[in-house]
């Protein structure tokens, strides 16, 4: 008993979950950068720590499958601390005015998809039924994460690039209609079990 708790304590602190733990770490840092985004500087480290975030979505996931690490814990936190940022990032920019006008239906969209997902997934998990992630949900993930560094960058990014705003904006579009067809797809499968039960 004692080796089976030891082992499954250890791989809840595996380089996996460590890189889990240090993206939910950065929600907050993150956000509370973009309180203060006129700052000098401000934006710039907002989306150092963001692209950090962000790569740790990819290889947590990568590493877990690599090294046959994966666990539990891991499994239920990885999608929680993808939706924290995504969620807490495109609130922020909506209140620092870099997602305006018909682009903040863009961010409803991603919102409401989120929450949707997230209750599909608790009823068919009391149905033990898993939902697998599609290669268009991970085009979706990907997308929105450019999209939300580039408004991130900001004014700042214009200076550097000019029309990185544009650039935010127009993939947020994109990613928001990759949303709205994973969101069916995901709501479909969980219309199936309803009718099956």
């Amino acid at each position: 008993m004692a080796t089976g708790t030891t082992h499954k304590g250890s791989r809840n602190w595996s380089l996996p979950n460590l890189l889990t733990y240090g993206r939910l770490a950065c929600v907050p840092v993150v956000t509370a950068m973009l309180f203060w985004p006129e700052l000098y500087g401000v934006r710039w480290a907002a989306l150092g720590v963001f692209a950090v975030a962000a790569i740790t979505d990819f290889f947590d996931g990568y590493l877990a499958r690599a090294w046959q690490q994966q666990s539990s814990l891991g499994r239920m936190l990885d999608p929680i601390a993808d939706k924290l940022l995504v969620v807490s990032c495109l609130l922020m920019l909506v209140a620092d005015g870099m997602i305006t006008g018909i682009f903040i239906w863009a961010a409803v969209i991603i919102l409401c998809r989120e929450m949707l997902v997230s209750g599909l997934r608790e009823f068919l998990a009391e149905l033990r039924v898993s939902v697998p992630v599609s290669t268009v949900a991970k085009w979706k993930t990907t997308l929105q994460l450019l999209a939300i560094g580039f408004l991130i960058a900001g004014p700042a990014g214009e200076v550097v690039l000019p029309g990185t705003i544009h650039i935010g904006n127009s993939l947020l579009v994109i990613s928001a209609a990759l949303t709205l067809y994973t969101g069916w797809d995901y709501f479909r499968a969980g219309l199936k079990h309803v009718s099956d039960d």
